[in-house]
C-alpha cells in the first residue's frame, strides 16, 4: 500500500464529543487501525501518578512515556466498549477511565514534552496503514496532510448528560451540574493551552451531535470516508467536501 493510497480519518472535537466511540465503531466497521490518542495520554498520566512523578513534570513524565510500552487493543466483554489499554504487561483500562483520571490527566497532555514523545508514536502507527485517530489535535498537528478531517462537537449540556450515563454505568454517581462544569472548564483549558490548543482545521468538516445517535454519527461518517476514497481513487490531491 502506497502512502498515497493509505486513508488516514483525523477526528477531533472537545471532551465528551462520542470521539472515541465513534471513531471505534467507525475503525471496526471499515476494518481500519483505531489509535485512540486520549488513552495515550491517560496511560501517561497512569505512568506519572505510579511513579510519584508532579503531573506538571514535562521531562520526567515524556521520559517514561518513551520507555514504556503503551500498548492498545481492540476493546471486549471485560472493557465495557473502551479499547484495552496496556502499559508494558499491566492492563489499565479501568484505571484510566475514572472521572478523576479525566482531570489528572488535563495538566499532563497539555506538556510539551510529553506531547512530543506520543505524538511521534501516533504518526508512527497511522504511517502503517489505513487508520482512524481521535482527539483534539489530529488534524493539526499530528495528521496535518490526513485526507479526512472531522471536527466531532456537540453542546456542553449534551455531552454533560452522555458523561453522567457513562459514568453512572461505572458505578461513578457525579452531579450532572458538577460534569457540566468540569466539561466547560476543560473546554477553556484545551482551548487556550499554549501547546496544540483545541481547534478545528481549516479543511476539517463540522458534524455537530446533539441530536444525533451513535449509529447516525457512524453512518454520516461512512458517507464522508466513501467520499474520501473516491478521492483517493481519482488523483492526489486532497479531497474536498
Amino acid at each position: 500500500m502506497t502512502d498515497q493510497q493509505i486513508l488516514q480519518i483525523a477526528i477531533d472535537g472537545p471532551a465528551g464529543a462520542g470521539k472515541s466511540t465513534v471513531a471505534r465503531k467507525l475503525a471496526d466497521e471499515l476494518g481500519y487501525l483505531y489509535i485512540d490518542t486520549g488513552a495515550m495520554y491517560r496511560a501517561a498520566t497512569w505512568l506519572a501518578l505510579k511513579n510519584n512523578l508532579d503531573l506538571n513534570d514535562g521531562p520526567g513524565i515524556a521520559a517514561l512515556a518513551r520507555t514504556c510500552n503503551i500498548l492498545l487493543k481492540p476493546a471486549d466483554e471485560t472493557s465495557d466498549g473502551k479499547i484495552r489499554v496496556f502499559v508494558d504487561d499491566e492492563e489499565i483500562t479501568r484505571e484510566i477511565r475514572t472521572q478523576k483520571m479525566s482531570e489528572q490527566v488535563i495538566p499532563v497532555a497539555a506538556l510539551k514534552e510529553v506531547r512530543e514523545v506520543l505524538v511521534e508514536k501516533q504518526q508512527y502507527l497511522a504511517s502503517i496503514g489505513n487508520a482512524v485517530l481521535d482527539g483534539r489535535d489530529i488534524g493539526t498537528v499530528v495528521l496535518p496532510d490526513a485526507r479526512l478531517k472531522i471536527f466531532l462537537t456537540a453542546s456542553a449540556e449534551v455531552r454533560a448528560t452522555r458523561r453522567l450515563k457513562e459514568l453512572n454505568a461505572q458505578g461513578e454517581n457525579p452531579s450532572f451540574e458538577e460534569l457540566l462544569k468540569a466539561i466547560i472548564d476543560r473546554d477553556h483549558k484545551d482551548r487556550t493551552r499554549e501547546v496544540s490548543p483545541l481547534t478545528m482545521a481549516d479543511d476539517a468538516i463540522e458534524v455537530v451531535t446533539d441530536n444525533m445517535t451513535i449509529d447516525e454519527v457512524v453512518r454520516e461518517l461512512h458517507r464522508l470516508t466513501r467520499a474520501a476514497k473516491e478521492g483517493l481513487s481519482g488523483d492526489s490531491s486532497r479531497m474536498k467536501v
